[in-house]
């Protein structure tokens, strides 16, 4: 077996593979001693904070804890001989479309879909004219353009920097989700790419070098807490492709035949065999009234849960998810929920419910069908995070041999808005993987209701007194 075939069977490249001869076992530089967990068959993942692999940042250079999710993208692109699929809400890492670049110039058919916040050149936007929050991914994505590091960012720098750009001068076809005729979907959130109709890449993190690695003026951070998971298998990928045509479309221009949001005809539950493995996918969204969406779904696995239910999630806020958490204890399962610390704060977060406590708006509001648990739980946490970094999974294992996971977070924006992925995988060898990365978060996480969540309340006590309403 030589190279090229140990690229495309080895897990999921999480470190560079390094062979002598074709007869010779490939060996993964910066890998630590711990023992690598077992991988299904034809499925791998890797994390990108986790304690089992080392890799070089692209931003510091130095050997950093985690899976490389940047190049585990870029090696797959290199190997497509014939298409690349890709839809991801925001892509600005230059080493991701060069290598989509390369790919076009050996004649593999590229496309690319994006959410249309992020589908302009940020050199062509005007720092001024934007929002706070694009004006900071304006100066992050400036920083990290210069590549000598004397403080200045060059026209050419900036050109050479600007992952967009570099795809539109090369002729690399884009479309958002505004190619319908619309303003938008709510937002196209997904992030996945199809190779070759048989390769799925797919997780939580978006192409960003600052969601992946860190931020250019932050030193400490680590890059946003996020997987990527790769299948191979073309039962999955043939519904991947399946989700991509139906925004795509036609392409740019032409008849606005390019279908997001909830202008796509909703499907239901489909089912692919990749390996001995079943996956089973939902494409996101849906109208509240059929019964086929997102929430429903993973309130239905939640309740067939009879031991264990561990949970990372980013944006947690649909009540019914946690009503039916509120069964399982009720049943005496056992409950873990690690949230990021940005979220699980904010009024109107599910994480709230769990602990036990309301938190009013600033108008002194509660949500209407607000249900805070009548004993919070002491096993909710909140992550140790470098200021900046946030995490991002959006993943839960049932009974430690199921997996629910995807771009999917538990919002109804998710079921009922968004362009979204949502997957359910039915093998316990994975799941001992993101449960590894589970007690890795909770071996550092805060727990309960934290000193910053306290204060918060107090606030709004002294504030709102007792004469809090519901909306």
């Amino acid at each position: 077996m030589c190279i090229e075939d140990v690229l495309k069977l080895t897990p999921l490249l999480l470190g560079i593979v390094v062979i002598s001869g074709c007869s010779q076992r490939g060996q993964l530089v910066g890998a630590t001693s711990v023992a690598q967990l077992d991988v299904p068959d034809q499925i791998a993942v890797g994390f990108n904070h986790q304690h089992h692999n080392r890799y070089r940042s692209p931003i510091t250079g130095e050997w950093r804890d985690g899976d490389d999710i940047e190049q585990i993208l870029v090696r797959a692109i290199d190997l497509a001989e014939r298409e690349i699929l890709l839809a991801v809400q925001e892509l600005s890492a230059p080493t991701i479309a060069n290598a989509l670049i390369a790919a076009k110039q050996r004649r593999v058919n590229v496309q690319v879909v994006l959410e249309n916040t992020y589908s302009t050149p940020w050199t062509e936007q005007t720092q001024s004219q934007l929002k706070p929050h694009q004006r900071q991914r304006w100066n992050q994505l400036k920083q990290l353009a210069d590549q000598n590091g004397d403080g200045t960012t060059t026209p050419e720098e900036a050109r050479l920097g600007d992952a967009i750009g570099l795809l539109r001068d090369q002729g690399i076809p884009i479309v958002d989700d505004t190619e319908d005729g619309s303003r938008g979907s709510g937002l196209m959130h997904h992030k996945f790419v199809v190779i070759d109709r048989i390769v799925v890449l797919t997780g939580s993190a978006n192409f960003t070098r600052s969601g992946m690695h860190g931020d250019a003026n932050r030193a400490k951070t680590r890059g946003n807490v996020n997987h990527i998971l790769r299948f191979q298998g073309s039962e999955l990928a043939e519904l991947f492709r399946q989700e991509f045509s139906t925004m795509w479309g036609d392409g740019p221009g032409g008849k606005l035949n390019s279908r997001f949001g909830l202008q796509k005809e909703s499907t239901g539950i489909s089912t692919a065999m990749v390996g001995e493995t079943r996956v089973e996918v939902l494409f996101a969204p849906h109208r509240k009234r059929d019964p086929n969406h997102g929430l429903n779904w993973i309130e239905q696995q939640l309740g067939e849960a009879r031991k264990s239910i561990d949970m990372a999630l980013f944006v947690f806020t649909a009540q019914q998810l946690a009503n039916a958490l509120q069964g399982a204890v009720n049943a005496g399962l056992q409950i873990r929920l690690i949230a990021d610390p940005s979220f699980a704060s904010r009024s109107f977060s599910e994480v709230l419910d769990l602990l036990g406590v309301a938190l009013p708006d600033r108008n002194c509001k509660l949500e209407q069908d607000n249900q805070p648990f009548h004993k919070g739980l002491n096993s909710v946490g909140i992550p140790l995070l470098a200021h900046g970094d946030k995490l991002h999974h959006k993943f839960a294992v049932i009974d430690n041999k199921k997996v629910i996971t995807g771009s999917f977070n538990w919002s109804p924006s998710a079921a009922h808005t968004n362009d979204e992925t949502l997957l359910v995988i039915h093998s316990p060898q994975l799941a001992k993987h993101f449960t590894r990365e589970m007690d890795r978060l909770w071996d550092t996480a805060e727990l309960g209701i934290t000193p910053h969540i306290q204060r918060k309340l107090d606030r709004q006590r002294i504030r709102c007194g007792d004469g809090v309403e519901r909306d």
